[in-house]
């Protein structure tokens, strides 16, 4: 997928230039106001960029050299709001029917499979407002996906939501990783949404996109850190390898293992983990004494400034090929003290790991 969009307003200008995966979700992050939903209105056709280029699978619709601009209706996306809008005056069953006529799917084609792919089957005979908003978005996407999209646009789905209902349909929305055949943008302000989510990133600041690239190695860099602010943190994909008798479960990725209280995944399952920045330490030595679990050895591989005053934030390189790399925010007094600098070989200690899942 390409999109390229240079389009001014009064006081604000967006002027992106991306190459994007065809396939997995790719988020587009940054601050309210910073242009992520005026990069998705005009990749939905909504608004036209004088100087634009869009084209999804080797579809070109929209490249302004040639005077060519499909409008939306003649693009073949969906879109998810934050706002469900379902029709309140059709059932669950209808509304999804309607998603179907509109890409002449006649045959309902896909429909059980839908149904099952978001867990809904109870809930076809119910109006709109008898539904949980959790719900509601869960249908949204669905009838979304009934049309047969070449792309599904998604635009902070999740801020409207509580927490509990945010925890309800996150599970389905990791599902759109493997089961998708199509590319998913998915505009959010939230980093742990964007950790658990996506596979590619883009950090979008004052309508221009300052990064773009894989999840895990976008979210490593020190010198994005500020898109992040206390957030900083990295993203690592490991295995469940066992569950231990003291109630912990042990997980195991290229460079090391982690433990995290018990969860219910079989050994093999593939997981994600959150680490921030601020739950990572520095010592020279390791230590029998301590009650934090997790202590991997690591090489420094840049310190940088951070928009708290006093502290640095490290990068660090696990041993092994194909670790990943960690972050560690510490003050510069300790940087000083430990001599922190690019080559050191410290003991990163994690104090709390997150599992996205």
């Amino acid at each position: 997928m390409e999109a390229r969009f240079h389009i001014a307003y009064p006081g604000f200008t967006l002027d992106v230039d991306l190459h994007l995966p065809d396939k997995g979700v790719t988020a587009v992050f940054g601050p309210s106001g910073c242009g992520k939903t005026t990069l998705l209105r005009c990749v939905a056709g909504l608004e036209r960029a004088p100087r634009g280029f869009l084209s999804v699978g080797g579809a070109v619709w929209q490249d302004e050299s040639r005077k060519l601009f499909f409008p939306t209706h003649k693009r073949s996306l969906g879109i998810v709001f934050q706002e469900a809008s379902l029709f309140p005056h059709l059932s669950v069953r209808k509304n999804l029917e309607y998603g179907m006529k509109r890409a002449g799917n006649t045959e309902g084609d896909g429909f059980d499979a839908m149904l099952d792919f978001l867990g809904i089957h109870a809930l076809l005979d119910r109006a709109p407002d008898r539904l949980s908003g959790g719900e509601r978005q869960r249908v949204a996407i669905a009838r979304a996906l009934l049309t047969r999209p070449h792309l599904l646009l998604m635009d902070e789905p999740l801020a409207a939501l509580d927490v509990k209902r945010k925890q309800e349909i996150l599970p389905y929305l990791e599902r759109l990783h493997d089961e998708l055949s199509i590319p998913v943008l998915y505009v959010s302000h939230a980093p742990d949404e964007v950790a658990r989510l996506a596979d590619h990133l883009v950090l979008i600041d004052n309508g221009q996109a300052t990064a773009s690239g894989p999840l895990v190695e976008t979210l490593a860099r020190v010198d994005l850190q500020h898109a992040f602010a206390d957030d900083a943190g990295v993203v690592i994909e490991a295995t469940v390898a066992a569950h231990e008798r003291d109630d912990l479960t042990r997980l195991e990725f290229p460079g090391g293992k982690l433990y995290v209280g018990h969860r219910d995944k079989l050994p093999g399952s593939r997981v994600r983990c959150r680490i921030h920045a601020s739950d990572v330490s520095l010592a020279l030595t390791a230590h029998d004494d301590s009650s934090i679990l997790n202590v991997l050895p690591a090489t420094v591989q840049a310190v940088a400034a951070t928009e708290i005053p006093s502290h640095v934030l490290v990068q660090l390189r696990l041993p092994g090929e194909g670790a990943p790399l960690l972050l560690a925010r510490i003050t510069e007094r300790s940087r000083a003290a430990l001599d922190i600098a690019p080559g050191k070989e410290v003991i990163a200690q994690i104090k709390a790991v997150a599992l996205l899942a």
